[in-house]
């Protein structure tokens, strides 16, 4: 049963978390943008994909994962996106493109799920559900 914790707390209080109230279409768009250069130069890109091989975000992301900065690399059976997972009291969402920018992939649900919070069979679900958008969004590229 879904749970309304908008008034239970500040968002903002959960830092970056909290920090911006956007659609999953909303940051579709930003996250194709961000990762295909649109934001940054190509000095900042080249900067942000000097990754730390196994460092994973939080929670982590489908595939093995690998930390920029700002940016996590996630390497799927279906080829690798640049993305960001987030979580926090009412939401868990994963965002993630292709390296140019042309395909991306949103998945959201309105709760807390982590390896360690909410049901670990709902994460590996979560997981297994980004690990087949990523799929279909790379499909044909």
């Amino acid at each position: 049963m879904p749970e309304d914790l908008s008034e239970d707390f500040a968002a903002g209080w959960a830092w970056a978390s909290g920090g911006i109230v956007s659609t999953p279409a909303d940051l579709n768009d930003f996250i194709r943008g961000y990762v295909g250069g649109k934001l940054f130069d190509e000095r900042t890109q080249a900067k942000q994909r000097r990754v730390i091989e196994g460092a994973s975000s939080d929670p982590p992301g489908p595939g093995k994962n690998s930390a920029g900065l700002a940016i996590f690399r996630y390497e799927t059976r279906c080829g690798t996106v640049w993305g960001h997972t987030g979580n926090t009291a009412g939401y868990t969402q994963f965002a993630a493109a292709s390296a140019d920018g042309r395909r991306s992939v949103t998945v959201s649900i309105n709760a807390q799920h982590t390896p360690t919070i909410g049901s670990p069979v709902v994460f590996k679900a979560l997981r297994r559900a980004e690990g087949l958008a990523v799929c279909a969004a790379l499909a044909g590229s």
